[in-house]
């Protein structure tokens, strides 16, 4: 399973245990929205917290993506400038 996967669930998962938990102890005449709204509060703040692993692994995974395009790009232009002698003489 990818970092970027793992995370998404990982909070949404905080999110519909938070809105659980809020819908369980917070006073039934609260309107839901309100409740939804701590809820994501909440699991906004315990993600920051319990999921840091997780981002660091897609932080890293998303460096690595960016160099490796950005090496790739410049192999490419370095090709079609013509700077590229090692595959042989163009014709």
């Amino acid at each position: 399973m990818t970092p970027g996967l793992k995370y998404a669930l990982g909070r949404v998962g905080l999110f519909v245990g938070c809105a659980l938990v809020a819908e369980l102890l917070l006073p039934r005449d609260m309107n839901l929205f309100l409740k939804l709204m701590i809820a994501l509060v909440v699991s906004a703040a315990l993600s920051f917290v319990l999921l840091r692993n997780v981002r660091d692994e897609v932080a890293d995974q998303l460096s690595a993506s960016s160099r490796r395009r950005i090496e790739q790009k410049e192999k490419l232009r370095s090709a079609l400038a013509g700077d590229d002698e090692a595959d042989g003489p163009a014709a």
